[in-house]
């Protein structure tokens, strides 16, 4: 192989990387979803896990964990949650979607890994997502950081 042929080739694949790396941001950048579409996965959530007073709901903060039951970050995310759903009834909606038993919840809202957390404001701006485990501090110093008062 000449040395024309081997430049024009190093050429190339600096430019699929390129191409690769640019969407990547992208997909980074991108809204998970709309409004309307992510209030309505978290009503269904809370539907499923008993919560009577959806509609009054749809106008809070709301912070949506994507993981599964079985996932052992997940596991430690669980009681966090939980408490966070307790501390906060009528300031902040915690939805749970186990995405390995509703996989196009993980495609719905384009998540890479589990768990991963989203932060919403209450008219269902995306604010923030983090991926992994997520203590319940930093959870608070993140709505904090987004004016965000959820203290009792």
């Amino acid at each position: 192989m000449n040395k024309a042929a081997k430049i024009i080739i190093v050429i190339a694949l600096i430019a699929v990387v390129g191409i690769v790396i640019a969407l990547k941001q992208k997909d980074k950048t991108a809204v998970s979803e709309p409004a309307a579409a992510a209030n309505s996965a978290a009503i269904t959530e809370s539907k499923q896990e008993g919560t009577e007073n959806v509609e009054a709901e749809k106008s809070l903060p709301r912070l949506v964990d994507l993981g599964a039951d079985k996932c052992i970050p997940c596991k430690m995310m669980a009681p966090i949650l939980e408490e966070l759903k307790t501390e906060y009834p009528g300031k902040l909606e915690v939805v749970f979607i186990d995405v390995w038993k509703n996989p196009d919840q993980a495609k719905k809202y384009k998540i890479n890994l589990i768990p991963t957390q989203i932060f919403y404001d209450a008219s269902g701006k995306e604010l923030f997502r983090h991926e992994g485990f997520f203590s319940k501090e930093s959870i608070m110093a993140k709505w904090k950081e987004f004016g965000i008062e959820l203290a009792q």
